[in-house]
């Protein structure tokens, strides 16, 4: 199950999900470095956080999967938004300086594909900034927020799976150490938990941030891939081809 645009937009828009976009933006400040006028892309749904930290950057592309769906952004200026397959980015290689993916790894087919195709089109010495849900969260367990769907995350896997991709984990992180309930009464302790939790219990974490640089002294094979999916435009209907490849009945005299 795949949260679709809709449902994440709704969800960031509450004061649940305001909550969670400032724990977690606490979290991917502590990894994250100062690059001046890099070439930053947002993968997943990343926009509530390309806001906060692509204000530097010369240029912030906003990818989204094509199972998701997506929407314009950012507002009142050029769309910098694509529809996507994850394992096949339309970008060169080596032409991207950042990647934060949020909302993306958990979903993927193939985890490590995904992040191979992410080491393809980062620069020399390139970062990836991955946030994902942890396994032993409480967050993981709650449908109600998007970190309840997917697949889950330990740190020791996260560190595996980025290693056999050709990365080099760095700094870590975490965030949402508060519950995710929808009372108001709970959310008004949401600071003094979110500390609380930091400090006591950051094993139980709702989501895990990884900092991981793109390793280039070791040699990759060279593989060519051909795309599982076939997308088609969801406001084409479907069987308007079909109708028109069959021959018309004409009338008997």
């Amino acid at each position: 199950m795949r949260n679709d645009i809709v449902e994440l937009r709704s969800f960031y828009a509450s004061t649940l999900g305001k909550l969670a976009e400032r724990s977690i933006a606490m979290g991917i400040s502590s990894v994250w470095a100062n690059l001046s006028r890099e070439r930053l892309v947002g993968l997943g749904y990343a926009l509530p956080w390309l806001e906060r930290f692509g204000t530097d950057a010369d240029r912030v592309f906003a990818f989204m999967p094509a199972a998701q769906g997506s929407v314009p952004w950012p507002t009142g200026k050029p769309c910098t938004t694509a529809l996507v397959f994850e394992e096949e980015l339309p970008l060169h290689d080596s032409s991207i300086d950042r990647i934060l993916l949020i909302h993306a790894l958990e979903h993927a087919e193939n985890p490590k594909e995904m992040l191979v195709e992410m080491w393809r089109v980062l620069a020399p010495g390139g970062r990836l900034v991955l946030v994902v849900p942890n396994r032993r969260g409480v967050w993981a367990r709650m449908e109600h927020t998007p970190f309840g769907t997917g697949r889950p995350f330990s740190k020791s896997q996260l560190n595996t799976l980025l290693r056999e991709a050709n990365f080099t984990p760095g700094a870590w992180s975490d965030a949402l150490h508060f519950p995710p309930m929808e009372r108001r009464f709970m959310m008004r302790f949401y600071s003094l938990l979110e500390r609380t939790g930091r400090r006591f219990w950051p094993l139980f974490a709702g989501v895990l941030v990884v900092e991981a640089q793109k390793r280039v002294y070791q040699g990759l094979p060279v593989t060519q891939r051909a795309s599982r999916r076939v997308f088609v435009p969801a406001l084409s209907p479907q069987g308007a081809a079909h109708a028109r490849s069959k021959p018309q009945k004409t009338a008997a005299p």
